[in-house]
């Protein structure tokens, strides 16, 4: 069997879906040049035992995720305002967010998917009549949950 050559990842694509609760569609598709903040850390607990000092126990604590940020979005609708609105109106209002990682040939490689997401920041570009689309400087994103799912099998 021939040994396979390391080759380097090459630069990302990706595709962001927001789903916010109770609607049966996407907001309109965006597309964004840069995606950051998919992050999770776990907060370490040392404890000494009593009695011998060479001797710590590391115990798991609280579990932190990141907030996500999305830069430089365009979009043919207004959909991400109006999520925006409909957050403040409505505290209570999440949404699902997939973003889903594509290979060289457009296949999906695998996916993020964050639960329980609550826009936190929306910002506007420089406004600029060149094109008839509606920009978006960043939006960022505060989610309770993520995980990875992988597509690389299927």
């Amino acid at each position: 069997m021939p040994e396979q050559q390391w080759q380097p990842f090459p630069a990302l694509n990706f595709v962001v879906e927001i789903l916010p609760d109770g609607d049966s569609k996407p907001l309109a598709n965006a597309a964004f040049s840069d995606c950051d903040g998919l992050e999770v850390s776990q907060e370490v607990k040392t404890l000494k035992e009593g009695g011998n000092p060479n001797r710590v126990h590391r115990l798991a604590g609280p579990v932190q995720f990141g907030q996500l940020t999305l830069k430089r979005g365009v979009t043919r609708g207004t959909d991400l305002w109006k999520w925006f609105d409909r957050s403040l109106a409505n505290p209570a209002l999440r949404a699902g967010i997939t973003i889903s990682v594509l290979r060289a040939d457009k296949s999906e490689w695998g996916r993020f998917v964050l639960s329980r997401c609550l826009p936190i920041k929306l910002k506007a570009p420089t406004l600029s009549a060149k094109d008839g689309n509606v920009a978006v400087e960043e939006i960022q994103v505060a989610y309770e949950t993520f995980r990875w799912e992988d597509k690389s099998d299927a």
